[in-house]
């Protein structure tokens, strides 16, 4: 008979609860796909030995040494739905491994014992972005074991039962990183906690850390960087009148050529990560050549307008429009060397598309819908001023 020791598990709870709420409040842009995955690990639980040998000394026998078997390989098979970026649904197969434990006893005897743990599970995955490709994972569900008991005993040791069975639902919780190696291929390391009753009336914890692989099926690849560069716009000068007959002719001093408007459109997706607001290598380097061509020229006010796509609720995209021109703001003037009081930032959401009605038929953010609206989400960079 065995038992596994019961641990405490409040701050797992508290940060799946936290985990789960910021799912629910939070909104990404990005699509909902399915994935499987595979993971493997090390599992261990905890023999009560202090139990088993009371249970034997009530039977008259008296425990003389004990061997324990604590630690195993564990494994899980599953499969999910990822609704955005931050909440999915996920269920699976899991197999913990097999324990046991050897006793000796006075009379001569000897008591072996051995369990085995599987099942399934039905578990809510919050993930919370980190980085770029680096996430936090928790995890709360409930999961379905069954625990499988094989006793034997010789000499003065006897077994009524020898293969005691038992089937109980219980608590499941988890947390762990995520790394996403590409969009098609994401890495995961875990540490879960599964409550299980054992077929002799026991309870306790079994702990799995495990490193598992998990594949996207239908996730919408990664906008390749592009930067789309509209044409500077000059207004010729208007051409100064005839001089008026005269004994000396003086030339007029040249009147400088104005350029009322240059305009700069850059791809959201070269600048940023999928709903990401910090720009990326590939950003700096557009924003870098935008800003040697500007050299030279006196401008009097630059104007940084972020733009989205109409997939998302409006709140969420002007908020994330506006964070977006910020950010080009910024690195224009802490590395372009523009002149941080001539250049404003503003976020105009979806309120301003490219696309024509009816170019990008869907409202559900599938990829082949979200590249269609690839043009609406941009940064523009108006320059108003003199060469």
């Amino acid at each position: 008979m065995n038992k596994l020791h019961l641990l405490q598990r409040c701050s797992l709870a508290g940060l799946g609860a936290l985990l789960a709420t910021s799912a629910l409040q939070a909104r990404a842009q990005d699509e909902g796909y399915y994935y499987g995955g595979v993971s493997v690990g090390a599992s261990r639980a905890r023999i009560d030995d202090p139990r088993i040998s009371a249970a034997l000394l009530g039977a008259g026998l008296q425990t003389t040494s004990m061997s324990k078997h604590e630690r195993d390989t564990g494994f899980k098979v599953f499969g999910g739905y990822q609704f955005d970026r931050y909440l999915g649904l996920e269920a699976g197969y899991f197999d913990l491994g097999r324990f046991g434990f050897g006793s000796t006893t006075v009379p001569a005897g000897r008591l072996d014992g051995q369990i085995r743990l599987h099942g399934l599970n039905l578990d809510l995955v919050g993930t919370w972005p980190l980085t770029e490709r680096l996430s936090a994972i928790g995890r709360v569900g409930a999961q379905y074991a069954r625990a499988s008991d094989r006793f034997s005993g010789s000499g003065a040791v006897t077994v009524s039962n020898p293969t005691p069975s038992q089937r109980a639902t219980h608590l499941k919780l988890g947390a762990g990183l995520q790394y996403e190696l590409t969009r098609s291929l994401l890495l995961r390391g875990e540490f879960e906690r599964y409550r299980v009753s054992d077929a002799v009336g026991n309870r306790g914890d079994v702990n799995l850390v495990s490193v598992s692989l998990v594949i996207p099926f239908g996730r919408a690849p990664a906008a390749a960087p592009q930067v789309a560069l509209a044409p500077a716009v000059y207004a010729a000068p208007a051409p100064a009148p005839a001089p008026e007959p005269a004994p000396a002719i003086v030339a007029p001093a040249p009147a400088p050529v104005a350029t009322p408007v240059r305009r700069v459109s850059f791809s959201a997706d070269s600048l940023f990560g999928f709903d990401r607001s910090e720009v990326r290598p590939q950003g700096r380097q557009a924003l870098d050549r935008f800003a040697h061509e500007l050299a030279g020229t006196q401008y009097d006010v630059v104007t940084v307008t972020g733009y989205t796509d109409r997939l998302g609720r409006p709140a969420y995209n002007q908020a994330l429009s506006t964070r977006r021109a910020e950010a080009v703001k910024d690195y224009l003037v802490s590395r372009g060397g523009l002149d941080a009081h001539k250049v404003s930032a503003v976020g105009r959401g979806a309120s301003a598309p490219v696309t024509q009605p009816g170019d990008c038929q869907g409202v559900k953010a599938r990829a082949k819908l979200i590249e269609c609206l690839q043009p609406d989400r941009r940064v523009e960079v108006e320059v108003s001023g003199t060469r």
